[in-house]
């Protein structure tokens, strides 16, 4: 057994055109899977498919708009349609609104939710068939260090990351007996499109992070990419349910 050989594998990465899931996709494809990036935006997706390319990766678009449940089933049906089967989901696509809790909308809570949440279950859903088919399967679900600690300025976007956890362990136990592992990262703070805008709006957040950071600096989305191979590969069939952090230390740090 080649316990990081990806070879033969098809992965899809939600949000998998820039940031994190691009770390992760840029992972996957060196290790030998066929990567599909699935995304809104055709053009940022294609520049990603690219830099896959160039590792030596299959590589492929498909429309995916996370916070419509029809989109995340005709997703993973256009992957199986491209590539004949489906062996690794990334959850990763998301966004946050920052405010104060008093001031959102139902409408504005409701929007992060279903695209941070609902969406990863609808994508879930909708996988685990064929992985079951397939014999087996990997989930990786992106949750965040604000699944464990709270943000004043991001409730639903914390509550949508804790139930990230939470959907992680039930559905770990539900699908172990169809042999589909599914486990959650947990990213610190990640230098990245979404955590820089939250430098702009959140006065001395860099400060902080970098002061409670014991690796003394803001991860990158490479930093993803040997985590994400681990939990796609078969060095860690035996590992389910767990939410592991990748964080520089921020959740030690007291």
């Amino acid at each position: 057994m080649k316990l990081f050989d990806l070879t033969g594998r098809v992965a899809v990465v939600t949000g998998g055109n820039g940031g994190i899931g691009l770390g992760m996709a840029r992972g996957l494809a060196a290790a030998g899977a066929a990567v599909a990036v699935a995304a809104r935006n055709r053009a940022k997706s294609e520049a990603a498919m690219a830099e896959l390319a160039a590792l030596g990766a299959e590589a492929a678009f498909v429309a995916l708009d996370v916070a419509d449940p029809a989109s995340c089933r005709a997703m993973v049906e256009a992957v199986v349609g491209r590539f004949g089967r489906l062996d690794i989901l990334v959850n990763n696509a998301g966004m946050s609104i920052r405010k104060p809790p008093e001031t959102y909308t139902v409408e504005e809570w409701q929007a992060v939710l279903n695209t941070n949440l609902t969406g990863a279950f609808v994508c879930c859903q909708a996988a685990h068939p064929v992985m079951k088919r397939n014999g087996g399967g990997k989930i990786i679900n992106i949750g965040s260090m604000m699944s464990v600690f709270g943000g004043a300025y991001a409730a639903p976007y914390s509550s949508s990351k804790g139930g990230i956890v939470q959907m992680t362990k039930s559905l770990a136990t539900a699908w172990a007996r169809d042999n589909i592992q599914v486990n959650a990262v947990l990213p610190g703070w990640i230098d990245t499109e979404l955590t820089r805008d939250a430098r702009d709006q959140v006065a001395g957040l860099n400060e902080r992070v970098l002061a409670r950071t014991p690796a003394g600096r803001w991860g990158v989305p490479d930093d993803l990419s040997g985590t994400a191979v681990f939990l796609a590969a078969p060095a860690s069939d035996f590992v389910t349910g767990a939410a592991i952090p990748v964080d520089g230390g921020y959740a030690s740090e007291f």
